[in-house]
């Protein structure tokens, strides 16, 4: 008997939650603001928009489906299944940290606050659910390139925008570069870290390391299997070189990075506390994934 598929609806906590959560009531939380000049008004209306979203699309899910919630904290202990279709119920970014847990689900993501987020990632609205839940499997997806690090001793990690590897805190990182396709040269380097991003990751933190550098790389597309890569003010000394500093990764090709400090981290789409732990000689590769993102668009 073939299972019936399982909305997986996605959420994170509300700055008001938060807020409140922090404060006790809402009135503290409110004295909390005033005092700041805030008006709680305006998280609590953003609260209000993102719960009425939710019961929308809790509504529009077929009567002979399954259901699930999950928080964003709990996506990492979360077990998706094959037959799940993922509805992010948020911002872009919340589309960008489920991805990661992700093994081919298509999913929808349902813009709460229209104007407020950028929607890249969030294409839909709450009332646009029903009738893409209803069409699936047969609606068109977009298949969004990830990047994808894996380390000597099997840890693999995955991300829709970049990976970042470098140091906790962002100080000064000790290691060796290498690139497949420079022909085996090795470049000792201290730097801010190294960033590796897709097209989705070209609309964010990426993208601004790009306009610093003048922008002379061609950035990729979303669906395009090709990756650019910047190190972070990288420091020339006698001892570390600065000649590769950025590039392309095409699918098949990788960057590598051999840790000479005692810790080096590698985290993906902003989630620091999901990280790779790399210790003193081990290498790390990073590279396009042979896992994608697909969008319903």
């Amino acid at each position: 008997m073939t299972l019936a598929p399982r909305a997986v609806l996605v959420r994170r906590t509300t700055e008001y939650e938060e807020l409140v959560a922090r404060h006790g009531t809402h009135g503290q939380a409110a004295f909390f603001l005033a005092s700041r000049g805030r008006d709680i008004e305006e998280v609590a209306d953003r609260h209000r928009r993102t719960r009425r979203a939710l019961a929308e699309v809790t509504s529009a899910v077929p009567p002979a489906w399954r259901q699930a919630r999950v928080e964003r904290a709990d996506l990492d202990r979360f077990l998706f299944a094959p037959e799940d279709v993922v509805v992010v119920v948020g911002q872009d970014g919340l589309v960008a940290n489920t991805a990661k847990y992700l093994t081919g689900q298509p999913v929808i993501g349902i813009d709460t606050d229209p104007g407020r987020n950028p929607g890249v990632l969030v294409r839909h609205r709450p009332r646009d659910a029903a009738a893409l839940l209803a069409a699936l499997p047969g609606t068109a997806v977009d298949e969004l390139t990830m990047v994808e690090a894996v380390a000597d001793d099997t840890q693999r990690l995955v991300a829709l925008n970049e990976i970042y590897l470098g140091m906790p805190g962002h100080q000064t990182a000790r290691y060796r570069l290498g690139l497949d396709e420079s022909g085996g040269a090795v470049e000792a380097q201290a730097s801010s870290g190294v960033l590796v991003g897709t097209g989705t990751g070209a609309t964010g933190w990426l993208r601004s390391v790009w306009q610093e550098r003048g922008g002379a790389l061609a950035l990729p597309s979303p669906t395009e299997e090709r990756l650019v890569w910047f190190v972070r003010e990288a420091w020339p000394s006698p001892a570390t070189g600065t000649s590769l500093v950025s590039g392309e990764l095409s699918a098949g090709t990788g960057l590598t990075v051999t840790v000479e400090s005692d810790r080096l981290v590698a985290f993906g789409d902003g989630v620091e506390s999901d990280a790779i732990q790399l210790r003193w000689g081990q290498t790390v590769r990073v590279g396009v994934s042979s896992e994608c993102l697909r969008l319903v668009g």
